[in-house]
C-alpha cells in the first residue's frame, strides 16, 4: 500500500535527520516509527510482557557475539570507570 503524506518542511527535515543518524531512509524509518505505536500506547505492565516484546522486536540475543554478558558488562564498566574525561 502506499500512502501520500504531505509534511511541513520542519518536520521532513526532523525526520530525515533521525532517519540518517539510524542509516535508514525516510521511508524505512517512519515504517519503523509506525510500528513502534502499540508499544507506546500499550507498554509492557510486566516482566514477562517485556520480555516477550524485547524477544518480539529481536533485541534479545541480537548480539551473539556477546558470550558472556556478565563479564561483558564488567568490561564496560571498567572501560567507562578508567576513561579519561575531555
Amino acid at each position: 500500500m502506499s500512502i501520500y503524506l504531505d509534511l511541513s518542511p520542519e518536520l521532513e527535515k526532523q525526520l530525515s535527520h533521525e532517519a540518517s543518524v539510524l542509516n535508514l531512509t525516510l521511508s524505512e524509518y517512519i515504517l519503523r516509527v509506525l510500528s513502534f505505536r502499540q508499544a507506546i500506547t500499550n507498554p509492557p505492565k510486566t516482566g514477562a510482557e517485556l520480555v516477550a516484546y524485547w524477544q518480539s522486536e529481536g533485541i534479545i540475543n541480537s548480539r551473539p557475539d556477546i558470550t558472556d554478558s556478565q563479564a561483558y558488562a564488567r568490561q564496560l564498566r571498567h572501560e567507562a570507570e578508567t576513561r579519561e574525561q575531555a
